[in-house]
C-alpha cells in the first residue's frame, strides 16, 4: 500500500500567505523525510484538494490521512474538510481515508506562542507586559472557546501577568474591546498577538486596528508581537495530529459542539448537514456557493462525521 499525508488549508488570496504554506510544507517533509506529504486548499487558491488527491491517487496512493490546517476547530475542521473527503471517497472508493485533528491547544503551539511574545518583549519588561491573543473569530461557540482556553493556558507558569482573548471577526471582544479591557485591568504595556498560523487579509486588519487603538491611547504602549508563521513547530504538531490519525487515536471534543449539542441560541444548528466548500478550481464545487465575502473569515459551518 502506497501511503501520503495531505495537509487541508483554508486557502488565501494573499501571496505572502500561499508562500508562508508551501513553507511549513517543506518543513512537515524536512522531518519526515520518508513520509510522502502534499498541499492543498478549500478554497481561493491552488491547489484543490480534489486535483491533490487525483494526482496522488495516480501516482498509486491508496491510503490518505488527512490532517487539517487550521489552529482551531471550528466549520472548516468539522464540516468542509469532512465533506471534501467525503466526495473524494466517492470518486475513489479503492482509497482508505483517515482524518486528523485540527491543530489545537497543544504544547508545541503555546511554546511557539510564548516565543513569539518573547522575540517582542524584552526580558525585563514581560512581568509588565499584558497579553492578547486575537483570532480569527467564528459563530461557532467551541472554537471561541478554545481561544480562550489557550488564553489561560499561556498564562499558567509563564511571566505574563495579564493574558486575553479577542477576534478579528464575528465573534466578541473585538481588537479594540480587548484592548481596552487590558486598559481597564491597569496595563500599561500590551503585547498584542494574531493567533494565526500565516500573513493575510486578516493579519493586517489586526494591524491595522491595533495602530489606530494606540494612536487614541497614548498612555498605553502596545507591542506588535509576530503571527506563529510556519515554524518547525507547527510542523512538528501537524506531524503529531496525523500520528493519531494513523493509530486511530483521534480526540476531540463533542461534548459541547452545536452541530451534536443544543447550546443557547445555537439550537438550530444541531444536525446540519455538511456540503462542499466552493473552490474555483474545482468544477465538482461550483454548484455550492456562499453568501459572504472573502476576506479570509466566514459564518458559515457544517458539521459532519470525521472521515474514518
Amino acid at each position: 500500500m502506497s501511503h501520503q499525508l495531505m495537509i487541508i488549508g483554508h486557502g488565501t488570496v494573499d501571496d505572502a500567505g500561499q508562500k508562508e504554506a508551501f513553507e511549513l510544507l517543506e518543513e512537515v517533509r524536512a522531518l519526515r523525510p520518508g513520509l510522502r506529504v502534499d498541499l492543498s486548499f478549500l478554497e481561493l487558491c491552488p491547489p484543490p484538494i480534489s486535483e491533490s488527491v487525483a494526482a496522488a491517487v495516480a501516482d498509486g496512493v491508496d491510503r490518505m490521512t488527512v490532517t487539517p490546517l487550521v489552529l482551531l476547530g471550528a466549520g472548516h475542521a468539522k464540516g468542509d474538510v469532512p465533506a471534501a473527503i467525503a466526495a473524494e471517497r466517492d470518486r475513489h472508493p479503492q482509497v482508505a481515508f483517515t482524518y486528523g485533528a485540527p491543530l489545537g491547544i497543544r504544547p508545541e503551539i503555546l511554546d511557539l506562542v510564548d516565543r513569539r511574545l518573547c522575540e517582542a518583549v524584552p526580558e525585563e519588561l514581560r512581568e509588565e507586559t499584558a497579553v492578547i491573543l486575537i483570532g480569527r473569530g467564528t459563530s461557532d461557540p467551541d472554537a471561541n472557546g478554545d481561544l480562550f482556553k489557550a488564553a489561560r493556558m499561556l498564562w499558567e507558569g509563564r511571566p505574563w501577568p495579564i493574558v486575553e482573548a479577542g477576534f478579528v471577526s464575528l465573534a466578541q471582544p473585538s481588537v479594540p474591546e480587548a484592548l481596552e479591557r487590558c486598559r481597564a485591568l491597569g496595563a500599561k504595556r500590551i503585547a498584542l498577538l494574531p493567533y494565526f498560523l500565516f500573513t493575510g487579509v486578516l493579519e493586517r486588519r489586526i494591524r491595522a486596528q491595533t495602530l489606530e487603538w494606540s494612536t487614541a491611547h497614548p498612555d498605553v504602549t502596545v507591542v506588535d508581537a509576530p503571527y506563529l508563521g510556519p515554524d518547525r513547530a507547527v510542523a512538528r504538531a501537524l506531524l503529531a495530529r496525523a500520528d493519531e490519525a494513523e493509530a486511530g487515536q483521534v480526540r476531540v471534543n463533542c461534548d459541547t459542539c452545536q452541530y451534536r449539542v443544543a447550546l443557547p441560541g445555537f439550537e438550530h444548528r444541531v444536525g446540519e448537514p455538511q456540503t462542499l466548500h466552493f473552490h474555483p478550481d474545482d468544477p465538482d464545487t461550483h454548484g455550492h456557493h456562499h453568501d459572504h465575502h472573502h476576506d479570509d473569515a466566514h459564518g458559515h459551518h457544517h458539521h459532519a462525521e470525521a472521515a474514518k
